[in-house]
């Protein structure tokens, strides 16, 4: 097994009850300063603790808050049936309210965290000084005509229980970050592994993810209710993506580039930069480089 990474800034861990669950949250730094706290979310199956890299890359100890959302890593699962994406906008204003009450917090959203945070910043103009996306693309737009299809795949898996694949060590785990992610360094794998699963009864290591985040979701992506927020954000906007992510690996030709395109136009003070070597994971592919752009855009 390869030596896991050294963190450079010690996290602590918090729990606070949000909305009814215990919600665990990672902290760095102090929250004294002349900085706004600056708060990261994770993407879909995904810690809070998968930001240490970027973390420890800033030029400035900066207070950092990064949770877990509902369902993933050390925070409880709400038991439900799907999950809502409405929840996370309602946890985060919560979470907010109870880590930054009454300020303007530097926002920082990746993959599904950068959908929430879009949202949060068009919802909640005045909570968000500075807004970055880290490929938070969104989804393929639907049509009405398409809900008693989604309606009905939900109904059936309803009907199966979620099952998410378990690890006979940690070693296994580390290796399929890595199968998951070429461009992942072994040592942040070995470091990542042991937050992103737990050994169970039977001794095997199971993922720190409810298996009912795999459930097809029956309420439909509506692009336009989304563009109504992005069109309201106020706080400057950083886009972020790597060179290698290529959407049509995901949805196809149901959500071509240039539609994506057309979306990010109506976000207004938008500045776009993109890192190389880097896929989707690219606060794991290129920690540095992402640091010096905070660094730059946060000041």
């Amino acid at each position: 097994m390869t030596s896991p990474y050294t963190p450079h800034r010690t996290a602590r861990s918090e729990y606070r009850t949000i909305r009814g669950l215990r919600y665990h949250v990672q902290v760095w730094g102090a929250a004294q300063g002349a900085q706004p706290p600056l708060v990261m979310l994770h993407g879909w199956m995904d810690v809070g603790a998968s930001f240490q890299f970027v973390v420890d890359a800033l030029a400035q100890d900066r207070h950092v808050i990064a949770p877990d959302w509902r369902g993933f890593g050390l925070t409880q699962a709400p038991g439900a049936d799907c999950y809502w994406f409405p929840d996370y906008l309602g946890d985060l204003d919560a979470l907010l309210d109870a880590l930054a009450p009454g300020q303007a917090v530097d926002l920082v959203g990746h993959s599904m965290g950068g959908n929430v945070a879009m949202i949060y910043a068009g919802v909640r103009p005045e909570r968000v000084r500075r807004l970055v996306n880290l490929e938070g693309f969104g989804l393929p737009e639907t049509t009405p005509d398409q809900a008693p299809a989604r309606y009905a795949k939900w109904l059936d898996e309803l009907k199966t229980p979620m099952e998410l694949r378990s690890y006979d060590s940690l070693d296994a785990v580390a290796e399929r970050l890595c199968k998951n992610n070429p461009l992942l360094r072994p040592e942040f794998a070995s470091w990542l592994a042991p937050h992103w699963a737990q050994p169970a009864e039977d001794g095997r290591w199971v993922i720190l993810g409810d298996p009912a985040h795999k459930r097809t979701n029956p309420v439909l992506y509506r692009k336009e209710e989304v563009l109504a927020c992005w069109r309201r954000i106020t706080a400057p906007t950083l886009w972020v993506e790597g060179d290698r992510t290529n959407l049509a690996q995901w949805w196809g030709e149901r959500y071509p580039r240039a539609d994506f395109e057309a979306r990010l136009a109506v976000v207004p003070r938008l500045r776009r930069e993109v890192l190389s070597p880097a896929g989707h994971m690219l606060h794991h592919d290129q920690p540095e480089a992402l640091a010096r752009l905070l660094d730059d855009f946060l000041s």
